[in-house]
């Protein structure tokens, strides 16, 4: 008994410290402790309530008009939420309320998350930057760029790239890869159609690393780094975090981002006790009726339904407005939360630099390896923030803005798609400033 009680003590201690191991090796503990996001007046954080209410006074309008079905509106200044609102419905066919804790698909908001997860194993030192993607998923060697296209028969021809694809131009959309369903360019559109890509909703069973795999055999838009080309690059990177990482992608998130963040309505996909908080995608009709949203190219009961073993990096989160603002909040305090280091201070300046040159946003804006952000130039034309502010959106209408010098956080949640006449974008980013009374 002695032998065997020994025994299981020395395995315990092995369990032990192998979780200790494992947790060093992913987020670990900082010096600086800043709180999780709590709700307080706008006046304790240097900010008006006369002027907030702007902001529901427009948001409301936008419902009552119908110019939206419903609508969150988040804003939160040093760590404080200060406004947290629902209007409209979830729903309008079945007239369920929308909520402000409910959950939306926020399409290209996950790229972000992507990207943080990228370089929190660039950190670690897993690989540089610029090595070439094809040293970790070997399909993408000797690039092609295409050449010439027929539209009868989609068929192409080719020229070598001048260069291999590297992980900056992956994280910065100037790689040369396409976009499939929502590419600009026709012709990219039927190749990635052709070749059975799937761009980032989908209830079928694929994994990401099947269709990057048929992604890397296909022709680039142009040479990589010569443009600025929104593209898939970041389901690419969400197939290098599991190579690298050795963990299912969803799982290497759910670890090392959202549960050290407390972001527990993120996911790939819905548990069946957060499924019935999802927001539907609507459309109008002929009679200028919000219904349900249905599509050519994406399942709408993504991401409740299917096989669930998709997890598109560019593009397969849902989230809330709440759990959005920890994420952002987390970078306004230079990668960190509640104690717990994501990223350091000098990576997050590195992820808001300027990584795109001239190629990205023209005088305004430039694209480091996460957001769009601001430039003098963009913060001079009034309306958009602080030079610094990073922001983006996603396809099926949600956006958001971070400020670092005025500490400000900004988030809509909408869930449309089709025509829309929305002016909430624009005016929430200037209401959300001329708030501010410090």
């Amino acid at each position: 008994m002695l032998y065997q009680t020994i025994g299981e003590m020395k395995s315990l201690f092995t369990i032990l410290f192998l979780g200790i191991v494992l947790s060093i090796n992913a987020q670990t503990k900082s010096i600086r402790n800043s709180p999780f996001l709590t709700e307080a007046t706008p006046e304790s954080v240097g900010m008006s309530s006369e002027r907030i209410a702007r902001i529901e006074t427009m948001c409301s309008d936008a419902v009552v008009k119908g110019d939206l079905p419903g609508i969150v509106a988040l804003v939160a200044r040093r760590g404080k939420i200060v406004y947290y609102k629902a209007f409209g419905k979830s729903d309008n066919q079945s007239g369920r309320n929308l909520k402000r804790d409910d959950i939306f698909r926020i399409a290209s908001q996950s790229k972000a998350i992507t990207s943080t997860a990228v370089m929190m194993l660039w950190e670690e030192g897993k690989f540089k930057l610029d090595d070439p993607i094809s040293k970790y998923i070997p399909e993408f060697k000797n690039p092609q760029v295409l050449k010439t296209f027929q539209f009868s028969d989609t068929s192409y021809t080719t020229t070598p790239a001048s260069d291999e694809i590297t992980i900056r131009q992956l994280l910065s959309h100037t790689s040369g890869l396409g976009y499939g369903m929502i590419d600009n360019d026709e012709r990219f559109k039927m190749i990635y159609q052709k070749a059975g890509v799937t761009d980032a909703f989908t209830a079928e069973k694929i994994t990401i690393a099947e269709s990057v795999k048929k992604l890397a055999k296909l022709p680039l838009h142009h040479n990589p780094g010569e443009k600025f080309t929104y593209s898939e690059g970041l389901d690419v990177l969400g197939y290098l975090v599991e190579i690298v990482s050795g963990m299912p992608f969803d799982q290497y998130l759910r670890k090392h981002i959202f549960d050290p963040l407390g972001m527990n309505d993120t996911w790939f996909y819905l548990p069946t006790d957060k499924a019935g908080r999802l927001v539907s995608v609507q459309q109008r009709n002929e009679k200028g009726e919000w219904t349900r949203y249905s599509s050519t190219f994406y399942d709408p009961d993504y991401p409740i339904k299917g096989a669930k073993s998709y997890f598109s990096g560019g593009g397969g989160l849902s989230s809330t407005a709440k759990d959005y603002a920890t994420f952002l909040q987390m970078y306004l305090n230079g990668g960190e939360l509640n104690g717990v280091r994501i990223l350091s201070r000098t990576t997050v300046d590195a992820i808001l630099s300027n990584q795109t040159g001239n190629l990205f946003g023209g005088p305004e804006k430039f694209f480091g390896l996460a957001f769009s952000v601001l430039s003098p130039v963009g913060e001079e034309k009034g309306g958009q923030g602080s030079t610094g502010t990073f922001e983006w959106g996603g396809y099926f209408n949600t956006q958001y803005f971070a400020d670092p010098k005025e500490k400000v956080i900004g988030i809509l949640m909408k869930q449309t798609q089709g025509d829309v006449n929305d002016n909430t974008g624009w005016k929430f980013r200037q209401l959300v400033g001329q708030s501010i009374d410090d």
